[in-house]
């Protein structure tokens, strides 16, 4: 899944997303685990909303997406605001070229397009590899609870001026899994409409699996919160989206 056509329309569709909740979570967890963060990767950076914002806060960032043209949008949005960012073109499962960062994030269900256990595994031993010692990976997926009870076998719909949507979610064959199905109408000139359709797969997992993940490719010192929370104590059972923070380990 490449968000092909919708980079066009992404930042329409996501202009209530929490993109300053997730700087400030992320902020939140770089001083809990009192570091001293000065370049951080976001991996699955998108249209660069967060990267954007990491920069405008002083971090030497890299921004990471598998789609060229979501990276596009993401390079002009910095480059208006005079911000200098590195941007890589890679798909997480091929994650190479980083060395000795401070800090990896990977938000807005991100790791949820990683489905396959075998493939999580080579995305966190490559974002492993790619920090320094005791470096922060931070990252979040949807729960098993959203999946299950707000998102399959449920539809969406918006019409805006310019664009519309119609998103089908339907059940996948294990739980936690979703395929998204989404129709796009797009308006152009001579008021004529642009249509377009992507399918989108996605699939989470327990919090206990993600931290036996994590602790499997050598992460340490792991800690899990919901819903933006910082009290990583809170129940979990009905949170909609869940979030990792870990250190590297010295034996990775």
């Amino acid at each position: 899944m490449a968000y092909k056509q919708m980079a066009n329309v992404y930042d329409r569709l996501m202009e209530d997303a929490p993109y300053d909740k997730w700087l400030e979570f992320t902020e939140y967890i770089i001083k809990k685990y009192n570091k001293s963060v000065q370049h951080i990767a976001d991996l699955g950076c998108g249209t660069g909303e967060i990267t954007k914002r990491l920069a405008m806060n002083g971090y030497q960032v890299t921004g990471v997406d598998y789609s060229s043209d979501m990276l596009t949008f993401a390079e002009q949005k910095c480059s208006n605001e005079g911000l200098t960012v590195q941007w890589l073109n890679q798909d997480l499962k091929e994650l190479q070229g980083l060395k000795d960062l401070d800090a990896a994030i990977s938000y807005c269900d991100v790791i949820n397009y990683i489905t396959e256990e075998e493939d999580l595994t080579d995305v966190f031993q490559r974002v492993a590899d790619s920090l320094k010692e005791d470096g922060l990976f931070i990252f979040d997926v949807h729960s098993v609870y959203q999946v299950e009870n707000n998102y399959v076998n449920q539809s969406f719909a918006d019409v805006m001026e310019d664009a519309s949507y119609i998103w089908f979610c339907h059940q996948g064959d294990v739980p936690g899994e979703m395929y998204h199905e989404l129709t796009f109408f797009q308006s152009q000139e001579h008021n004529t409409y642009t249509r377009f359709d992507e399918m989108h797969h996605q699939r989470t997992y327990t919090p206990n699996f993600y931290i036996n993940l994590l602790q499997r490719t050598g992460f340490k010192n792991i800690k899990v919160y919901g819903d933006f929370q910082e009290n990583n104590e809170l129940e979990l059972e009905y949170a909609e989206r869940i979030f990792f923070s870990a250190e590297k380990g010295t034996d990775n």
